[in-house]
């Protein structure tokens, strides 16, 4: 195997030739065996890195520090890592000490050696396209870095965005099948008062639009960037002019409305977007979880629970109960819920622990962010297509539920009058017997207009009570 030698502050490494990373990067693969879990893991992320280093060459030969052949060698480089080539290469583990210099020099050494052979050099020939000098012209890991991961979550947060819109579509659709099944509402997990499958399900559509607006609210966040900061803010080492040119080329290679921060000094410190959008994660994951658990309750049984749905039946559900078939989905998505929750309190503890002019922590940052939404897409996506696309209802269980319970009572409160009302109860938890039976017994009500009331389009919605319907328990 061919190998070629390296040096760097620390001495001289050899480097295997099929590497196109180099000493910095050999010495953090080996000093971070952390999660097993690689850059390269996160494609959107490599290409993020690509991104803000084509922009800065670009902006670097703009104002005349970099000759035109680095900025071709350099924009060609990243341009076939954006376009998914050489991931393989970026081998530093996801959480690494160093504040992310180790993956800053990762992505610089990629590009130099790429660079290099484009212009008919050796990998390692840094004379002639060096990875600080060059690659970084103008950079420093504290801005570059940041800028990175601002530019992969505004990419990851919209498809998450895409991945909720498509359950909240499935919710949706499923409650416009169910317009006409009427069911018992619960609070508490006692009896209320009558509902539709459909208030039901649409409820949970509502509850995943509203969040769908609060993920592209955060999204918003990760605009701002301190491309131009360097290493605390300053902009030392860096043109005068080069902050907002790198902000007009990186809008120019991601087709984004990315803008350069007001105070750099502060920008580079302050991580309090990620906090914002690490909380919205937590938000999602806790309504959707909700979610799960109502759809787990609901379909329960099938002869002993709730039994008011069926959800599609993915798997055997054990290995010594024949028959058995359990929510595996909702299941799932629990799991991948509870994740994200937890994973919240890492990216606050790590927002927290920065100190003075920088957070060293944003590599954990990331990888906590990145995976949440990436477990989510999946689990919502899973969601939608393999369980509640198949969602099934059992009308009748739903209406004799609905007969059979003493919230029924309730819906006739307005007609048969408070005390009335209670009187039935009573009967009804004592003897086992049916509101509507009951009611009819005691000459309540006449039969015709029991029915009326405890039709379904009479027990879900708001009903005008004039004073004719008072009159007849209060005389």
């Amino acid at each position: 195997m061919l190998t070629r030698i390296e040096h760097d502050l620390i001495g001289d490494k050899e480097i295997s030739d099929e590497c196109y990373y180099g000493v910095q990067t050999a010495r953090a693969a080996e000093n971070f065996h952390i999660t097993g879990v690689t850059l390269g893991s996160f494609p959107t992320f490599i290409e993020s890195i690509a991104k803000v280093k084509k922009a800065a060459a670009l902006a670097n030969y703009e104002l005349h520090l970099l000759s035109e052949a680095k900025k071709n060698a350099i924009v060609e480089a990243c341009e076939q890592i954006i376009s998914g080539k050489f991931h393989d290469q970026f081998v530093v583990d996801m959480i690494q000490g160093g504040a992310g210099t180790s993956t800053n020099m990762n992505a610089n050494e990629v590009i130099a050696n790429i660079g290099l052979e484009s212009m008919g050099h050796p990998k390692g020939a840094y004379q002639f396209l060096h990875p600080n000098n060059d690659v970084n012209l103008s950079q420093s890991t504290n801005d570059a870095y940041p800028t990175a991961l601002r530019v992969a979550l505004y990419e990851k947060l919209g498809e998450l965005s895409d991945s909720m819109r498509i359950i909240k579509d499935s919710f949706a659709k499923k409650a416009s099948e169910f317009k006409d099944v009427i069911k018992m509402g619960r609070t508490q997990l006692q009896d209320a008062v009558p509902m539709s499958l459909e208030q039901e399900f649409r409820t949970y559509a509502v509850m995943i639009g509203e969040d769908i607006q609060r993920v592209n609210e955060a999204r918003q966040l990760v605009r701002e960037i301190n491309m131009g900061a360097t290493a605390i803010g300053t902009g030392i080492n860096a043109h005068p002019d080069y902050a907002k040119t790198v902000e007009a080329k990186l809008q120019e290679v991601t087709g984004r409305p990315f803008v350069t921060a007001g105070d750099l000094v502060e920008a580079t410190q302050d991580t309090g977007a990620y906090v914002q959008i690490s909380g919205v994660l937590k938000r999602v994951a806790t309504k959707m979880s909700k979610i799960c658990n109502d759809l787990r309750l609901l379909s329960s049984g099938p002869r002993t629970g709730f039994g008011e749905i069926n959800l599609p039946a993915m798997q055997p559900g054990s290995s010594i109960m024949p028959g058995k078939v359990n929510p595996v989905i909702p299941e799932v998505v629990n799991q991948v819920c509870f994740q994200v929750i937890g994973s919240d309190i890492t990216v606050t503890m790590a927002c927290e622990g920065g100190q003075l002019q920088l957070n060293v922590f944003e590599p954990v940052i990331a990888f906590n962010l990145f995976n949440s939404i990436n477990m989510m897409r999946n689990a919502f996506e899973t969601l939608a297509y393999t369980c509640v696309d198949g969602i099934t209802a059992n009308p009748e269980r739903c209406k004799a539920l609905v007969l059979n319970s003493i919230g029924l009572v309730t819906a006739l409160n307005p007609f048969i009058g408070y005390e009335n009302s209670t009187k039935v109860a009573k009967e009804a938890l004592e003897t086992h017997r049916s509101v509507y039976d009951i009611v009819l017994e005691r000459a309540l009500l006449a039969k015709d207009e029991l029915e009326d009331i405890i039709k379904p389009e009479n027990m879900i919605k708001p009903r005008n009570f004039g004073l004719s319907e008072k009159d007849k328990f209060e005389k």
